[in-house]
C-alpha cells in the first residue's frame, strides 16, 4: 500500500479511534493531512462503550476537541448543553459517532483492526542511516486473521490503557492464580455494568473491589445501590493503602463537582456498614477451583476471602509490545514520555492536573512518532480528556511543520480539590515551576497531601523538566 509513493505525500497512522485518536484525525484532516485510522474494536471508541453506563465528571464543555467541533459544525450535529455531564454512552452517541460519520473521517477509520507491530521500512530499530527520512510500517491484523501492511509518514499512537490492566497481585505480577482466574470468568472487567448489562453476575453474590481509584468507587457505589433491591448482594473493598479516607477526595472542594460528590457518597455506604473494607491488603493467590478463595496479606497477618466475583481497579499500564521496532524514550518509572513522567509521577501527583505541554515533551527519538492520550501517561492515573485534546493538537502542527502552533500550548483546567484536601498527614514537598513547550515557567500543580513524595520513592521533592 502506497509503496511509491513519496514519505511525505503518505498519510499519518494514528492508532485507536477513541476521543483522542478522533481528535487527532480530525486536527489532521483540517491541516489537508489525510489520515488512516487503526481501530482493534467492532466500531469507533470500542472502549468507551464498554464503559458506556458511567457518567463523566467533566462536563460537556472539556469533552469536545477544537477541531472536532469544527467537522462537526459542518453537519447538522447539535452541540450538546456545555454544562452537562455526560454518561460514556452519551459520549459516543452524541459525539464520538457523528464525528467518526463526518465526510471527512468516515472513509479514513479502519475497524477490527489491530496494530501488531510498528517499525521503519526496511529497517529495525537497530539500523540509524537515512533512519528519519524513511516511512513507517504499520503492521495491522484483520479480524479474520488477515495481516496488512501500511506505509504511512508518522505515528499518533492513541491506543489507550483499556485493554492492558494491572494485576491483582503484589510487586506489579500477577497473583498465584490469577491468570486462571480471569480465564475461568471470576474476575470482571475494570468497570462492570453493575445495574445493568452485567447484573445476574452481582445480584445476590459476594463482590470484593480491588483497589482505590474512581472507578472502585463507581463500582461500589453501584453495588450498594444493588443491594439495597437484591437480597444476600455482599460487598467488600480491599485497598493497599492504610486509610480508605484518602480514596474520598477533596468533597465540595474539588473542581470538578461530579468527582467530589463520588467520594462523600462513597464514605457514606462505608461509615454505615454497607461496605466491609480491609485496608493494608496485598493480594498474593487466587484459587477459582471449588468457589473463589482470595488469599493476602496485612501487617497484621493473613487474611481470606472467599466470593463470588472480582472487580479489579487496579489500574492499567501501556501496552509497548507491538513498539519493539520503535526508538521510545521512557520514564523508567511511570513508563512515560521521558520529559512527562515527573509531572505525572501519582507519587507526586494524584488528581490530574498538569503543566501544559505538546509535541516537545512528548516527543521521543525515533522523529514524527507520538504517544498521545491516555497511553501517554504510562502507568499514572487520572489522565483528563483535555489534556489529551490539546496533546494531539500540538503534535500535529508539529507534523504540519507549522512549530510557532505547535509550541504554543495552552492547558486551563478545573482547580482539582483533591489535590489540596487535608487527609490526615503532614507530608508536603516545595512548590516548584516547570518549564513548558513555549518556554515559559509555569507552577507545576499542588502537592497532594498524603501521598507519599521524596527520595524514598525514587524522585526528588523538587524537580524540573529538562
Amino acid at each position: 500500500m502506497h509503496e511509491n509513493t513519496p514519505v511525505t505525500d503518505l498519510p499519518v497512522a494514528v492508532i485507536g479511534a477513541g476521543p483522542i485518536g478522533l481528535a487527532a484525525a480530525a486536527h489532521l484532516s483540517t491541516r489537508g493531512i489525510e489520515p488512516i485510522v487503526f481501530e482493534a474494536g467492532s466500531a469507533p471508541a470500542a472502549a468507551v462503550r464498554d464503559w458506556g453506563h458511567i457518567g463523566l465528571f467533566s462536563p460537556w464543555k472539556y469533552n469536545i476537541d477544537d477541531a472536532a467541533r469544527t467537522l462537526l459544525k459542518s453537519t447538522d450535529w447539535p452541540e450538546p448543553d456545555g454544562d452537562y455531564l455526560p454518561t460514556g454512552a452519551e459520549l459516543v452517541t452524541d459525539y464520538l459517532a457523528p464525528l467518526a460519520e463526518t465526510p471527512q473521517l468516515r472513509e479514513t477509520i479502519h475497524t477490527q483492526a489491530r496494530v501488531i507491530a510498528v517499525s521503519r521500512v526496511g529497517m529495525d530499530r537497530t539500523r540509524t542511516p537515512g533512519r528519519e527520512n524513511g516511512a513507517f510500517l504499520v503492521r495491522v491484523q484483520k479480524a479474520d486473521g488477515q495481516i496488512e501492511d501500511h506505509h504511512v509518514r508518522a505515528v499518533i499512537d492513541a491506543s489507550g490503557t483499556w485493554e492492558s490492566p494491572n494485576p491483582l497481585g503484589q510487586a506489579g505480577l500477577p497473583a498465584i492464580g490469577e491468570t486462571a482466574t480471569r480465564e475461568a470468568g471470576r474476575v470482571t472487567s475494570p468497570l462492570p455494568d453493575v445495574l445493568g448489562r452485567d447484573r445476574d453476575q452481582f445480584a445476590g453474590q459476594h463482590a470484593l473491589v480491588v483497589g482505590s481509584g474512581h472507578s472502585a468507587a463507581n463500582t461500589l457505589l453501584a453495588l450498594g445501590e444493588l443491594s439495597e433491591t437484591a437480597p444476600g448482594t455482599r460487598i467488600t473493598w480491599a485497598i493497599r493503602g492504610a486509610d480508605p479516607s484518602t480514596v474520598y477526595g477533596g468533597g465540595d472542594q474539588d473542581g470538578l463537582p461530579a468527582r467530589g460528590a463520588l467520594g462523600a457518597r462513597l464514605r457514606h455506604l462505608v461509615e454505615t456498614g454497607r461496605i466491609e473494607v480491609h485496608t493494608s491488603v496485598t493480594i498474593t493467590k487466587l484459587n477459582s477451583t471449588d468457589g473463589l478463595a482470595v488469599t493476602g496479606t496485612t501487617p497484621d497477618g493473613p487474611v481470606s476471602f472467599d466470593v463470588d466475583r472480582i472487580v479489579p481497579t487496579t489500574g492499567f499500564r501501556p501496552d509497548l509490545d507491538f513498539l519493539r521496532e520503535i526508538r521510545l524514550d521512557l520514564d523508567p518509572v511511570v513508563e512515560a514520555p521521558t520529559k512527562l513522567g515527573p509531572l505525572i509521577d501519582p507519587e507526586y501527583h494524584s488528581c490530574g492536573t498538569v503543566a501544559p505541554h505538546g509535541a516537545k515533551l512528548l516527543a521521543h527519538p525515533e522523529k514524527d512518532f507520538f504517544i498521545a492520550g491516555m497511553k501517554s501517561y504510562g502507568r499514572a492515573p487520572t489522565f483528563l480528556m483535555f489534556t489529551g485534546y490539546k496533546q494531539v493538537r500540538s503534535i500535529v502542527a508539529a507534523l504540519a511543520g507549522d512549530q510557532t502552533a505547535a509550541d504554543r500550548v495552552e492547558l486551563v483546567l478545573p482547580e482539582t480539590g483533591v489535590c489540596s484536601a487535608d487527609i490526615g498527614s503532614s507530608c508536603d514537598a516545595p512548590a516548584t515551576t516547570v518549564e513548558d513547550d513555549a518556554g515559559c515557567c509555569v507552577p507545576t500543580e499542588p502537592v497532594t497531601i498524603g501521598i507519599p513524595t521524596g527520595l524514598a520513592h525514587g524522585r526528588s521533592a523538587v524537580r524540573e523538566a529538562e
